[in-house]
């Protein structure tokens, strides 16, 4: 029996009614996985031997585990040299609640170190490809969580977003992504990239799905300082909702401007005009501070994955450096240095110098001024709309290595996503349809449709997803032809 492509709620289902075990399904998805992956390169370890069959009723569905998110004496490495045979003591709360509502870990996904970048050849561990074109990047940082539930090796996948790390992903993959408010899923024993910002989340087949994992997932943790004081519940009714004739939605101009692609653009404005024949509302609105976000996001964020990674220094934990270590300069210059990639590198080195004594205020105070004017931009535009819509990134899926060498450009990517993380909003994207890329192969590639509510108005949002999506009807067209069952 396959399994492969079926949502974690139809899986269920088939278990509930005897129609499949546990074991069948944890025993299908490692053999596909262990399978396919040997091409795809979307997990860095499998949990095989973490079960026997004593342990049939332990099993339960099984889910990719970003390589972030430590899990209590599983090898959690994200994805760096650095930490590339650390075992966490502890595990995270996110995967913890998960397990304890019968979800279990078939493995750790890969994804750029550290979860800094856009792309993921930024991994010290493998090549990922993306299941819709081997010669693709998956996206980053997320991209093993993505290219896995894209290529149907687990029915869902946990990953972390910051400023782009789940929505593009997901989005070049072909897989429904959401990304709560900030605050809303506890960050405890999930490696910090930058604490005011990272927001875990969940990669999946429907958006059905999407609100079960989360029903699952938020909630206050008493060991995580961010964490709201309440748990928030998607009451599923809500997806019995069969138009939209009570929403009104913002597509903002000036994100269809100036570097967006024809294609990408064309494809967008059917999907809005798809919610016009759903009876949404267009309604013409302003963010005139977000243009500012991109420039605030690369002071802020750089700035606290500086403070975080100066724990990683190999002394306590992590690479220690063979090389001989006169004093406390050479042993940071060897551990570090050798057990660090590029990005964390650049990004260290580089933002050290914001936070200095003498540019604290000239940049980091003012960005931190800037991420507030665009929080009161967004709280007044969902005065007016529902949900805000706009793309995920500006290109297709471009070719691995094409754009490795230029972080700036790599950097501009993420245009489209960061404003809404400085916000710190809920999001999702259900996929568009497919398009040529804007480049010799005119390769037919994924296009994706970013949805934006206004912050802890999770349940809103995902039900204007949920009719969409429905309406719509591409969910056959979401699996690779390479990795059909």
């Amino acid at each position: 029996m396959s399994f492969a492509y079926k949502s974690v709620l139809e899986i269920q289902e088939m278990i509930r009614n005897g129609e499949a075990t546990s074991k069948e399904v944890w025993d299908y998805f490692m053999q596909r996985a262990e399978t396919e992956d040997k091409n795809l390169g979307s997990f860095n370890s499998f949990n095989k031997e973490w079960f026997n069959d004593s342990d049939a009723e332990l099993l339960g569905i099984p889910l990719g585990i970003k390589d972030i998110f430590c899990e209590k004496w599983v090898i959690t490495s994200g994805a760096s040299k650095m930490l590339s045979d650390y075992i966490p003591p502890y595990e995270s709360t996110i995967t913890k609640r998960l397990k304890a509502a019968g979800m279990s870990s078939l493995g750790k996904c890969n994804m750029d170190e550290f979860a800094m970048g856009s792309s993921w050849e930024n991994s010290q561990i493998k090549v990922t490809k993306n299941p819709h074109g081997t010669g693709r990047i998956p996206g980053g940082s997320s991209s093993g969580s993505a290219a896995a539930v894209a290529a149907g090796l687990v029915p869902a996948a946990l990953g972390t977003d910051t400023g782009w790390s789940i929505r593009q992903p997901a989005s070049m993959c072909w897989v429904v992504w959401f990304k709560p408010s900030y605050g809303r899923n506890s960050r405890f024993w999930v490696m910090p990239m930058a604490s005011s910002l990272d927001t875990p989340g969940t990669f999946t087949h429907t958006v059905k799905d999407a609100a079960y994992l989360y029903n699952l997932m938020n909630g206050y943790d008493e060991l995580e300082g961010s964490s709201l004081p309440w748990k928030d519940t998607i009451d599923m009714s809500v997806f019995d909702t069969k138009d939209m004739s009570w929403v009104k939605v913002w597509v903002p101009k000036e994100y269809f401007e100036q570097g967006l692609d024809a294609w990408v653009k064309n494809k967008i404005l059917e999907t809005v005009e798809q919610m016009k024949s759903l009876w949404a509302e267009i309604v013409d609105i302003s963010l005139p501070m977000t243009k500012y976000a991109v420039a605030a996001y690369y002071i802020i964020c750089p700035a606290e994955v500086t403070t975080n990674l100066a724990r990683l220094d190999g002394i306590r934990y992590g690479h220690n450096s063979q090389l001989s270590n006169n004093g406390v300069d050479e042993i940071y210059l060897h551990n570090r240095g050798e057990g660090l990639g590029d990005e964390p590198k650049r990004r260290s080195i580089l933002w050290s110098y914001v936070l200095s004594a003498w540019f604290y205020d000239a940049y980091y105070k003012k960005a931190a001024q800037v991420r507030t004017l665009i929080i009161e931009d967004f709280k007044k535009a969902f005065e007016q709309v529902d949900v805000i819509v706009w793309p995920v990134a500006p290109s297709v899926a471009w070719e691995l290595w094409k754009n490795c060498d230029d972080p700036l450009k790599m950097y501009l990517e993420d245009a489209y996503t960061i404003p809404a993380s400085l916000a710190g909003l809920p999001g999702i994207s259900i996929p568009c349809w497919f398009t040529e890329s804007n480049d010799d192969k005119r390769e037919s590639l994924p296009v994706w449709f970013q949805i934006l509510g206004p912050r802890l108005g999770e349940e809103k949002l995902l039900q204007i997803a949920h009719t969409l999506e429905t309406s719509m009807d591409v969910r056959e067209t979401m699996i690779p032809k390479a990795y059909k069952a």
